[in-house]
């Protein structure tokens, strides 16, 4: 899975007293300046608080009502107690814990601010054919077919409303009627192209009533018009995907993808995309939509925050999933504390070198039960295990609801009386107590099998990535920064073990791999530290399969140094923290300039770019540059000021 995913970072290295002595009044005049500003800002100091990978990987179309009510717990439970939280973090994962100990560098390390604004960190996707997604055309693919401007205005808001609930089949009648005010044979006509177009699976015809023109819409073919939007209302001649550039800030893909399917009243599978982008990011991305005019998506720049769609185009594909090269990103540093020297060296390494090319904390959840204890649970086929887990409590930083629905399920086992306490019933614990419900407590592979499966898998994968991260560290500690016989490359998608030709190799062709019944193992010391790891595990590495088919682990290959491509860097002085350090594309469409930077600012921040193939994890690059543990626990450790 591709994962750019990271949340705000402070990484700062312990102060000296008199910072710690003044941390609670900082700490105060903090909260109390956010409570008066609120949370238009976009500016938030914290710590990492990535999310497993996977969590928010499962649309769930047209329950908006339950999706809006959840949205407002989730929000009301976010004040908690500042002052708490570090000590709540005591129990969560460091980096050690997953198998993350080693550097490729030999610099100092020096502390940062990475996401003291969600605009300091920016990712452009770079697509198969190796371009980069630029926002930088708002214009429409001129088309003789489309209906006039005035389509997305001749409909009033009650009409609208009513046209949906109708397609969504959200009330009992079977049809709408809509009165033409000034009845002429063109407002008939865009009346119908406004219906038809704006909700796909009506048809519509035109009756007189009582001396009065109405325009009827009723659904064309049931309830599968909805999934399938009209064939014969779109021209031959364009091809049926409408491929568009997203522009976001500060919201992931999955629901931006909710949120455009809802302004266009269609379902979101009909979306597809190469890969999903971080929330607290601006990203930049394609995405293909079947059988969506340019110009109505173009008409949703009107009325979305946070959303800008651009350099549209029609083809006859749609995207998919790992289709592209990578991801670029630009990133801003900010309050660094090395020295020029130290940032030429630490940025010379990550271009020259590289990094370990490790799977970053978020893969491993950030509460005192990792995933990649799930996942092993699951591959010893430990069911018990797999429920306990996912429901028991534990110590660290969880909303409220969670911990009195884990409280009452270690008191009564329970799943009814346990969700009764869970106001959001669609997090992994409510679909397992639901699945308990249904199948009982003796099932628990069905219950658990209500999960959607990209949740479920995302348990193996971790304890995967867990196995990985920790069977690297000990091949760079055993053999170092060089290719050594035994050792895996790829030749094609074949691997092959590394003989007497050892030195036609680097440690740049290294592969490892994660565990599964489809790979081969290194043939030294590693090789045996694998199968050590997993006899430890109760598991058989020459037993990969799984009873279930789904939990089953053919395994992959993964190279263990990266090289990040078109590195680039640049230290640059500010006064304000609040201003950007850059420019968006946004902001050049909109002609916005630069700020004037003083040449001898209070701060400094580090201004670096880098591109990444997939399925690898800018923190674990950022953590290679400033030689600092990413964890949430680290970090709020070090962090005293830390703020939500």
């Amino acid at each position: 899975m591709e994962t750019v995913e990271m949340n705000s970072v402070s990484l700062k290295r312990p102060r000296s007293e008199d910072d710690v002595a003044s941390a609670d009044e900082i700490k105060r005049q903090k909260i109390l300046e956010k409570s008066k500003a609120g949370n238009d800002s976009g500016e938030n100091i914290e710590t990492v608080t990535e999310q497993p990978e996977g969590m928010k990987s499962e649309i769930i179309p047209n329950e908006e009502s339950e999706e809006q009510e959840e949205e407002e717990v989730e929000d009301s439970d976010e004040d908690g107690d500042p002052e708490s939280f570090a000590d709540m973090m005591k129990h969560g994962l460091t980096e050690s814990d997953v198998g993350i100990t080693k550097f490729v560098s030999s610099h100092k390390g020096f502390s940062g601010i990475l996401k003291e604004r969600y605009s300091d960190f920016v990712v452009h996707e770079i697509g198969k054919d190796g371009r980069v997604s630029h926002l930088d055309d708002f214009s429409v693919p001129v088309d003789d077919e489309d209906p006039s401007e005035e389509t997305f205005t001749v409909l009033s808001d009650e009409d609208k409303q009513r046209l949906e609930e109708l397609q969504l089949f959200k009330n009992k009648e079977t049809s709408v009627a809509i009165e033409v005010i000034e009845d002429t044979k063109e407002k008939r006509t865009i009346i119908h192209q406004a219906v038809k177009s704006l909700f796909p699976g009506l048809e519509t015809k035109t009756e007189d009533r009582d001396g009065k023109k109405y325009i009827i819409a009723y659904h064309a073919a049931g309830k599968k018009a909805l999934a399938n939007p009209r064939k014969h209302s779109w021209p031959k001649s364009r091809g049926s995907y409408c491929h568009f550039v997203l522009y976001k800030e500060n919201k992931d893909t999955m629901d931006a993808i909710n949120v455009l399917s809802k302004f266009l009243r269609v379902k979101p599978n009909i979306f597809s995309y190469m890969g999903t982008k971080d929330k607290r990011a601006i990203t930049v991305q394609e995405i293909a939509v079947l059988r969506i005019t340019a110009q109505r998506l173009a008409h949703l720049n009107k009325c979305l925050m946070n959303f800008k769609l651009g350099n549209f185009s029609y083809k006859n594909h749609p995207l998919k999933l790992g289709e592209l090269q990578g991801n670029h990103f630009t990133v801003v540093l900010r309050n660094i504390t090395g020295t020029d020297d130290q940032i030429e060296q630490a940025m010379h390494s990550l271009r020259e070198i590289g990094f370990i090319n490790y799977y970053g904390m978020q893969r491993f959840g950030t509460t005192a039960v990792p995933t990649y204890q799930i996942g092993r649970a699951i591959l010893q086929n430990n069911w018990n295990e797999v429920m306990d887990l996912i429901l028991k409590p534990r110590p660290g930083a969880e909303k409220g609801y969670l911990v009195k629905c884990r409280e009452e399920w270690a008191k009564t086992k329970d799943p009814a009386a346990a969700l009764k306490k869970l106001p959001v019933k669609r997090c992994v614990e409510g679909q397992l107590l639901r699945g308990l419900l249904k199948y009982g407590m003796k099932n628990i592979i069905s219950a658990f099998g209500i999960i959607p499966r990209n949740n479920r898998l995302m348990y193996i994968h971790s304890y995967q990535s867990y196995v990985w991260n920790n069977m690297v560290s000990k091949r760079i500690e055993e053999y170092g920064l060089r290719a050594v016989p035994g050792d895996l490359i790829l030749k094609g998608a074949t691997a092959v073990h590394i003989e007497e030709d050892v030195d036609n190799y680097t440690i740049h062709d290294v592969v490892m791999p994660l565990p599964g019944f489809d790979v081969i193992y290194p043939k030294h010391k590693i090789g045996e530290a694998y199968k050590e790891m997993l006899v430890a595990d109760n598991l058989d590495i020459n037993n990969m399969r799984h009873k279930i088919r789904d939990y089953s682990l053919s395994g992959a290959y993964r190279k263990i140094i990266i090289r990040p491509q078109n590195v680039n860097w640049e230290v640059v002085a500010y006064d304000d923290p609040k201003i950007p350090l850059f420019t968006t594309d946004l902001d050049k469409l909109e002609g916005k300039p630069l700020p004037v930077l003083p040449t001898d600012g209070k701060f400094r921040a580090l201004k670096m770019e880098f591109s990444l193939p997939p399925s690898t994890y800018a923190t674990m690059a950022i953590r290679e540059v400033l030689k600092m543990d990413t964890s949430i626990k680290n970090q709020t450790q070090l962090n005293t000021t830390w703020l939500r």
